[in-house]
């Protein structure tokens, strides 16, 4: 047997795509290797660093519940399962703005993988969003998302982590329940925005990797999201 792995995460880079209430991405020189050797005196070896000043919630990214709910837990408190484990990928590029992502749509989804959600289990969800528009200003506008239903039906299966490939979870803009959300926060779950590549795990189970940084009482944190799946 042979594994691959499969990278899930957009770029960081200064300019990148950011959701509008959140802070844009800024990379500063900190040092250069030469002014490092000036400081150090080494005629050898100089290092350079750069400040980075970006949101919690840049990019790839998973959320604290305490983003979306008062007194919840913060992204340190919540359990490490929660961002890695067994995971499964359902194909729902067929529902498009401004239609929600039904319970009708995850079983049908769920149905045509050949695989069954178990409890615990990490469910990533390929709208197609990413692949049709990033890189252009439809990326942060008018995606499908979860209606309240929908949302509920993944929670109540025992899913922990619910993931997307665009920018939010929620159907956005016409969406100002923000249902998935709201259901994480009911639920004490979290999920994932932002993802890429979900078009190459498609019906498949495998392992997924997306740990956060451990950022004390953080409302998130950017991740390296990976899959690890059988060849």
């Amino acid at each position: 047997m042979s594994l691959k792995l499969i990278d899930l995460s957009q770029e960081i880079y200064e300019g990148m795509s950011i959701f509008p209430m959140h802070q844009r991405t800024f990379i500063m020189t900190n040092m250069t290797h030469e002014e490092n050797m000036k400081m150090t005196g080494s005629p050898t070896v100089g290092f350079s660093a750069r400040n980075l000043l970006i949101s919690e919630h840049c990019g790839t990214h998973s959320d604290g519940v305490s983003e979306f709910k008062p007194g919840g837990p913060t992204i340190d408190k919540m359990p490490l399962e929660y961002f890695w484990g067994s995971a499964i990928c359902l194909d729902v590029s067929h529902v498009r703005y401004p239609n929600y992502i039904e319970p009708k749509d995850l079983e049908e989804a769920e149905r045509r993988s050949g695989q069954k959600i178990m409890k615990g289990d990490i469910v990533l969800l390929y709208t197609g969003h990413h692949d049709r528009t990033f890189g252009t200003d439809k990326f942060q506008t008018e995606y499908t998302g979860l209606s309240y239903e929908g949302a509920k039906w993944l929670a109540e299966k025992g899913v922990v982590n619910i993931g997307v490939d665009a920018p939010a979870i929620d159907l956005t803009p016409d969406d100002i329940r923000f249902s998935g959300h709201l259901v994480c926060g009911e639920y004490n779950i979290t999920n994932t925005e932002n993802l890429c590549n979900l078009d190459k795990l498609v019906n498949k189970r495998f392992l997924y990797f997306g740990l956060p940084l451990k950022i004390r009482d953080g409302s998130g944190s950017p991740i390296r999201a990976v899959a690890l799946v059988e060849e």
